[in-house]
């Protein structure tokens, strides 16, 4: 048993050790964002440099996905951590996981910048070019939620995501309204669909992150928003 002398300077040590893997996830969800920037701008502008430096850096994201995992096991490991920062620790390992996969998103967008090639026109005409501003616009809301414990910036996402959904689905009408008009826009076209799945997937993620922000401040279960948030807080 730790001693009146030890346990405070354990504590200590245990919220070094949080605040170490804080910052962490910061710098991981800077790059990702840096990631994401550079991808969509590379598939709305056909910029094959910026498409080969998202491919380049990918293993730097991995890099950071390998250190939080194994700070998060760390702590787990050798401390004994209270109720909120169990909290903390499980929302930081599934943004991380988030994190990964988004920059994953990024590094198959930037694949698509080839193929599409002299048709950009098409994202713009059939609505990818705004999906991909509220997308990316999601993320970057949910990963300042996150930096700064806003809960009610996260919420915000919840309604945000059908948009996106709403967009894709006109989107894909729309080019397949495009593969029937023209067949030389059939390849395009369904580049162009690679293109909303990853999109789409990306609102996804960022509304996942915002659920684990509202998991971090309000210790609430947001999965599947429903009605009536599950608290994971004692019972008065």
């Amino acid at each position: 048993m730790a001693t009146l002398s030890t346990t405070p300077r354990i504590h200590r040590h245990f919220e070094d050790e949080l605040e170490k893997l804080r910052a962490l996830l910061i710098r991981m969800g800077s790059l990702v964002d840096e990631q994401v920037e550079l991808a969509t701008r590379a598939v709305l502008q056909t910029d094959m440099e910026a498409a080969r430096f998202v491919l380049k850096r990918e293993a730097r994201v991995n890099e950071y996905d390998l250190m939080v995992d194994g700070l998060c096991q760390r702590i787990l490991a050798l401390t004994q951590p209270v109720a909120i920062d169990l909290r903390m620790l499980i929302a930081a390992m599934r943004i991380d996981s988030e994190f990964e996969r988004i920059g994953d998103i990024a590094v198959n967008l930037a694949e698509r910048v080839e193929p599409l090639a002299g048709y950009t026109e098409i994202l713009e005409r059939v609505g990818i070019k705004n999906m991909i501003a509220e997308a990316t616009k999601m993320f970057r809301d949910a990963f300042d939620a996150f930096i700064n414990n806003d809960a009610e910036l996260a919420r915000s996402l919840f309604d945000r995501d059908d948009t996106v959904d709403e967009i894709a689905r006109q989107a894909f009408e729309k080019l397949i309204a495009e593969m029937k008009s023209d067949p030389g826009h059939i390849e395009p076209a369904a580049h162009a669909m690679v293109v909303i799945r990853h999109v789409e997937r990306l609102a996804d993620h960022a509304t996942n992150i915002a659920e684990d922000v509202v998991f971090i401040v309000e210790a609430k279960m947001m999965k599947h928003h429903l009605p009536e948030d599950i608290s994971l807080k004692d019972e008065d």
